[in-house]
């Protein structure tokens, strides 16, 4: 998983409420065995309609979402998460998300910013002229024109996500202390090791 510290760049002024996962990636896209290739497929209802804020060049390769309230609802895909990394989004700030979404979002390497709808407003604005900045060590949000949010976040969650660790990650992390463990079960246990005949 890729740490994160900072997401800086343009962010796509999305904004609608109650988005579930099939908005995000319809079910005919989840018969892949593979993470790579849904960016195509996600949000397709949407980017159906010509001028849809997705297509925009405006946002090409935008790292962050904006969004509205629940965003996430519905099934539990994982493959939401999977299509919104290969659009190459990294960071999503929306009033809520639904906590099964934030969840996987969180185990591939997502950033969900929780902010009040007043400032998912003003970020809405600032998004289609400008950058906005969003700083996992600080917990902030912040733009050009001196507007500064703070966010909360689970430190065990901002530290994952500082660290690049996901479940896998953090087991590695642990190495040094697993081949101890399973060095002094051997030797006080050797009957645990032996093998079978």
């Amino acid at each position: 998983m890729t740490p994160i510290s900072q997401v800086h760049g343009r962010a796509i002024p999305f904004g609608l409420k109650n988005v579930d996962t099939d908005i995000i990636i319809p079910a005919a896209f989840l018969k892949t065995i593979t993470r790579s290739g849904l960016g195509k497929g996600a949000f397709q209802a949407i980017r159906a309609n010509e001028g849809n804020v997705f297509d925009d060049p405006a946002y090409a390769g935008a790292p962050t979402l904006i969004a509205g309230d629940n965003f996430g609802c519905g099934s539990s895909r994982e493959h939401a998460a999977w299509a919104l990394l290969d659009l190459g989004i990294t960071c999503v700030i929306a009033p809520s998300f639904s906590d099964i979404f934030s969840s996987n979002a969180f185990k591939n390497g997502i950033l969900t910013v929780v902010l009040p709808q007043e400032a998912i407003d003003r970020l809405m604005a600032v998004a289609q002229t400008d950058d906005i900045t969003v700083d996992l060590d600080t917990q902030t949000v912040t733009t050009p024109f001196q507007d500064r949010f703070t966010f909360e976040i689970d430190p065990f969650r901002k530290h994952c996500l500082l660290n690049g660790l996901d479940e896998v990650g953090l087991t590695l992390s642990r190495d040094a202390a697993i081949g101890g463990y399973e060095s002094r079960a051997r030797a006080a246990l050797p009957f645990l090791a032996a093998v079978a005949h």
